[in-house]
Order: C-alpha cells, then structure tokens, then sequence
C-alpha cells in the first residue's frame, strides 16, 4: 500500500524544505506522503492532473492512485510542472493551512478508497467482472498485416494491391532540343507580325509529351567556369550552323571536338572586353554602381559573358530562330540566358529591374507600334539607368550603303529614336562611332512629356502573359528633385543584404525590415545545411543554377560567389517579390510552373525549390513539374527540394521512375519538424541507352 513517485522533477515544490525530502525518497508509505503534504500544504496537483500522471506510472498500484484522487479532491490543491512556476517565491506565502477538520475528512476519504479499491481488487467488484467478460471476449493476437514503416522518413509502403511506380520512357531522339513553348512546327502556325510567332505558345495537356528527354549520343559533363566561358563540347550541342553564318563576326569556331567563342561579336568583332572598356569610359561598371544588365537579342552572350569579368550579372535573351541554339551555347558557356523575343507580350521581369540594357545590332524596330519597344525597356530599366544602342542607325552616314537604306532614311530613324528617349525621360550622354548611350533621369522633376502619354494607375509588375502599352510606366513619386524615384541602391556588393527600397518603403505585403533579416539568417541556415549533405554546393561542380520559388532571393544570397549564378524564378501565383530580387543585385524570371520554361534542355547544374509543390498541388500535375525538372536538368545534375513530408513522399514516388537517384532527409532543426528536404541526383544517360550508370552509358 504505497505508492512511487517518478521523475519527480515535474512535480514543483514550493518549500525549500519540502524538496530534498522528496527528491532523495524513491518510495515512502502513504500516512508519511500525507504528513508532510499536510505539513507543508505546497504540492500543488489538480484533479485531472492526478488523471495524467497516473497515466504516466506514477502510481504502482490502484489502492495508491484511488486515496491519491480522494487526497487531492479533498484538499483541492495542485501541483504545477516546475518549469512553469520555478522561482516564483511569491506564491510561497498565498495558502492558509488547513483546519483539523480538513485531516480527519481527508484521513476518512482515503481509507474508503483504500478500501474500495481492495474491493475491486478481489474480483467481486461488478467493474471487474464486466472488464474481465470482455477481455476474454477479446482476441488479442498480433495481426501478421501491421505496418512498421516510419512514414515520416520515407515513401510510404505500397501494398501488392497497388500500382508499382509509374516508369517514365526516354522520349524519341528528335526530341532532344525540346522546348515546349517554343517549338518551331507550333511556332510557324502564329501570325509574324510583331514577332507573334517567336513567343511563348505552350502545347495544351493532349500534346504535353510524357517522356524523358534524352540527352545527345556522347554528352560530356560541360568544362569548369571559367574555361566554360570560351570552350564547349560539340557533342553537347552538335550545331554548326553559327560558326559558318557568323564566321567573319568572330563569334564562334570549330575546333576538333569543341566549339570556341573568342569573345567576338557584331558590333565588337576585336572582342567584348574592348567594347566593354569604351562603355566604362561613361557608365559607371567598375565601382558596383551597375550590378543588372539587360542584353536583347544577345547572340551567344559573349557580353554577358564578360561583364562577369566586371561583376555585373547580365540577364540574356534571344529568339528560338534560324541562328541555331544561341541561347543555348549561351547557358552551355555558363552564361545566365533565356528564349525571349520583345514582340506583343511584357517581358518577364519586373519594373526597376535593371541598372543597364543594351542592343548591339539586336535589329529591333524600336519606333515602330509608336515606340512599343522602347518604352517597354523604360518600364524595366532604374531611374539613373542606362541604354546602349550600337548597330542601325547609330553611324548611318558611314554604313548606309552596306546596310543598303538610304541616308535620309536611317537620319529620320536615329531621330525617331533621340525624340522618343527624350520623351521617356532619357538623355543622351554620349555617341561616337558606332555606339551612342543614353541615361534615364533620376525623376520625371526635369521631364517634358505630354501627360496623356503616362499610364494610369496600375501594377507595373503585373506583366505574365499581358500586352506591351504605348504609355510610359509612371516614375514613384519624390519628394524634391535630387531624390532617385523608387529609392537609391547601395553599391554591389553591399546592396545583396542592405534592405531592398521596396521593402523598406513597405511596399511588399506581409514584408518587414525585421522579416527580411530574419529571413537572410534563415537562409544561410539553410545553404549550412544543405552543404553538409552536398559538398559541392558552392564549389564550381554547380555554375547554372535555378531557385523554383525563389522569395526574397534569400538562398541566392546566401550562394553568391564568382563560382556561380542563380536564376530566381518567382511564380506567377506567388507574392510579387521579384522587384526585390533585382534591388539586391540578383537576376530573375516570373514563370507559372504549369507550362515549360523557356529555356533548352540540360541547361542547369542544380534546381533547388522551397514549397513548389505545396504551392502547385491543386494547380496542375505534380509529374508535369517533374517531368519539365528533368528536361532543365543536365546529366549528373542535383536537386534539393524542401516541402512538407506528405507531398514530398509524392514527389519522391514519382521521381523514383525517372532515373533519379532520390533520398529524404531531416529538416535543419531536427526531425521532429513537418518539413522535410529531398535530395536528388539526376543518373547519367543519353541517346540509346539501357542501364542508368555512367560507366554503362559511356
């Protein structure tokens, strides 16, 4: 007749006295617990509280457990874990003691449990009888069917009666330039005015292809950056085309097993360090003033591929055209690039975007549809920003007749041009031979534009799918004249974690400055944790690298290095936060992760995504998603994805019929936490293969 008490530090005692008594006493009789409740009235425990730690043992027996409730019952006192109350000497002083009469009731209250739970005991207790008919009535025989699988951990366990996992086949081998929204054969059925036909038009679901897309006969692991930026295999990209239509114009050549690209181009045929050197001479580039840069119609990027040289990351695009695999070549080099072409739809990016944009002989009307085009680049470029335009017209009076236009012609052209750029708000700052560059203006103070000209109020960042307008996005507001519309950037590379002016200006819903530095910390966290699973991250194994639902760009940020760069994608159904992704002095896109992504198969190292899934699961078919993953995604490449652990065991399911090799693994703050981290390696295979290693294919 007595009773244990265990782990007895839950239980708070309020007398100093009271707690070395019973924290050296592992088991005492009832009379003795009693006395000294009594005598020191501060063990404090609930009726419902006796309840709980009943169920956790602390009772031996029901004689002990049925006085422990009279007890507490009748003295209504309660007992608090000592986490809650430790040090809380106020409360020392807040009971009376209890009255002679309380003990006598209390003595009496427990002999009748004691009793009554004896009774019981002995198997007359109608309690008993009925426990004991149903427990015999009970077949308590282990079923041979229970499933021990942590769930949590891994997929879930597929009985015989389900479907085995869905094997994905490679897709034909004319196939292996896929890109789905900007396939020639749908391409050719749109109209050509205003380059309908070279923007995006996705398949619908019945021609959506449900294979993978394999990899050429013979690719290779592309070079290293830097040596990447001037070598690629042939193999990797077996199109020729461009080293004989660009042969004069130094921008690619054929050597052996390789292509090399010398740094040459259109407008820059003795290379692009030399133009770039004329540029600096007016545009600031070396200081970290100019970070984002803009190239249409990029060729194979041989200009973004060297202003890395100058730290400025250069965001690239080009037409899917008869100059084969441009863009291509340019993410084979290293080189942030993506199939685009300014025609009737807004360019991808967010307003403000960018600190500098050029054309070099990129061939676009840019006085037609009433200044379309231009006055779409105004909308992405930073008040301050500057515009490079070198090829037709810049120089007319020296190159009219090998262009073949009259002099009067292309003189009314650059003129169209200069009275646009002015009414934009620009100034020229400098022209001489074939280059001539213009700066957009801090504020429209000093402007001279006509009013009817200037948007109406609207989201200047709505932009996925909506038509080009003729008027002129409108600069934020200032207060005086010196003021820069829209807020001024720190220098590169402090501005990567000094608070963005969007932010700052709470311009972003749901955003603070004290969330945007928690989130910086948790993001370095994280790239902690994920380097401890994978080595290379960080390491030039991983150049091209995209973040599917990038945020506040907190994962790039935490990457940055000259080793890499990362494309921020934002979806279309996500917060807007790409404006903040260019105001650190990071590159990005917005995309809807239900249709391809413009860009060429084998194009990234790594794809990394943070709640993708959760955020597309009603949306469309997680095996789209995957599926297109895969075709961005190069041989030997890797994926960590982060989301919580049911819909991560789908993905791992689905994942495990595309010749990847995938694994879950705990969330950086253990594994208890919902969320889980999946990491995967996309297996080495190409054209005509039947096993899954390297060794085999190769």
């Amino acid at each position: 007749m007595c009773f244990t008490f265990v782990n007895l530090p839950l239980v708070r005692v309020v007398d100093p006295r009271f707690v070395p008594k019973l924290q050296l006493t592992k088991s005492f009789s009832l009379v003795t617990a009693i006395h000294d409740i009594l005598k020191n009235q501060h063990i404090l425990l609930t009726y419902l509280q006796s309840e709980y730690y009943a169920a956790l043992g602390f009772f031996t027996d029901l004689h002990s457990y049925n006085l422990w409730k009279a007890l507490v019952y009748a003295l209504d006192i309660v007992v608090y874990p000592k986490d809650i109350i430790m040090g809380t000497k106020h409360n020392q002083s807040s009971h009376r003691p209890r009255s002679p009469v309380s003990i006598f009731v209390v003595l009496g209250l427990c002999c009748f449990f004691y009793l009554l739970g004896a009774w019981q005991k002995s198997g007359f207790g109608k309690g008993d009888i009925i426990a004991m008919s149903i427990t015999q009535q009970t077949d308590c025989s282990i079923p041979t069917n229970l499933d021990f699988e942590p769930h949590h951990k891994s997929v879930e366990v597929i009985s015989t009666s389900e479907p085995k996992t869905k094997v994905f086949e490679p897709c034909d081998a004319k196939y292996t330039d896929y890109t789905p929204c900007q396939e020639q054969d749908r391409a050719m059925t749109f109209p050509r005015e205003n380059m309908i036909y070279r923007e995006r038009h996705c398949p619908p679901e019945e021609e959506k292809l449900h294979c993978l897309v394999p990899a050429p006969k013979g690719y290779t692991t592309p070079f290293p950056w830097p040596k990447s930026r001037d070598y690629v295999y042939y193999a990797n990209v077996p199109h020729k085309s461009l080293t004989v239509e660009k042969a004069v114009q130094n921008w690619v050549q054929f050597q052996g097993n390789v292509f090399k690209f010398p740094g040459g181009g259109t407008m820059f045929p003795q290379g692009a360090d030399a133009y770039i050197d004329e540029l600096a001479s007016v545009i600031p580039i070396a200081d970290g003033s100019v970070r984002t840069a803009l190239d249409t119609g990029c060729g194979v990027a041989s200009w973004g591929a060297y202003m890395l040289n100058r730290n400025v990351l250069t965001m690239s695009f080009a037409p899917r055209d008869n100059h084969e695999a441009q863009v291509q070549f340019a993410l084979e080099r290293g080189v942030p690039a993506v199939i685009g072409v300014l025609g009737s739809i807004r360019l991808p990016y967010p307003s403000r975007a960018f600190d500098m944009a050029q054309c070099s002989r990129c061939l676009i009307p840019w006085t037609a549809n009433d200044g379309m085009y231009l006055i779409e680049i105004d909308r992405v470029l930073r008040p301050g920003g500057y515009w490079v335009l070198s090829g037709p017209p810049i120089n007319w009076k020296i190159y009219y007749k090998t262009w073949k236009r009259s002099e009067e012609d292309l003189q009314a052209e650059q003129q169209n041009i200069e009275d646009l750029a002015e009414s934009l708000c620009w100034e020229k700052k400098y022209e001489k031979g074939d280059i001539a560059i213009f700066r957009k203006k801090l504020n429209d103070e000093s402007c001279r534009r006509n009013s009817a000209t200037i948007c109406e109020a609207g989201d200047a960042d709505d932009v996925w799918y909506k038509k080009m307008e003729t008027c002129i996005t409108p600069f934020p507001k200032v207060e005086n004249a010196k003021e820069i519309a829209g807020g001024e950037l720190r220098k590169f590379p402090a501005r990567l974690f000094a608070v963005p002016p969007r932010i700052a200006k709470s311009l972003v819903p749901d955003v603070t400055v004290e969330s945007y530095e928690e989130d910086n910390q948790l993001w370095k966290k994280r790239v902690r944790h994920y380097k401890r699973s994978n080595s290379l991250l960080g390491t030039t194994r991983y150049r091209n690298i995209m973040d599917m639902n990038a945020d506040l760009g907190g994962f790039a940020a935490a990457l940055e290095s000259p080793k890499l760069w990362v494309m921020n994608v934002v979806p279309n159904i996500a917060k807007n936060t790409l404006g903040v992704i260019y105001e650190r002095g990071l590159i990005g896109i917005y995309h809807d992760w239900c249709e391809g992504f413009s860009t060429y198969p084998r194009t990234y190292d790594l794809i990394h995504g943070s709640g993708v899934f959760s955020l597309y699961e009603n949306k469309c078919n997680l095996e789209d998603i995957l599926m297109e993953m895969d075709r961005i995604l190069r041989p030997d490449g890797s994926v960590i994805l982060r989301d919580e652990v049911d819909v991560l065991n789908k993905v791992k399911k689905i994942v495990g019929g595309m010749r990847w090799e995938a694994k879950l693994i705990d969330h950086e703050d253990g594994p208890l936490l919902p969320e889980k981290i999946l990491v995967a390696v996309k297996q080495y295979w190409v054209i005509g293969s039947t096993g899954n290693s390297t060794t085999d294919d190769q």
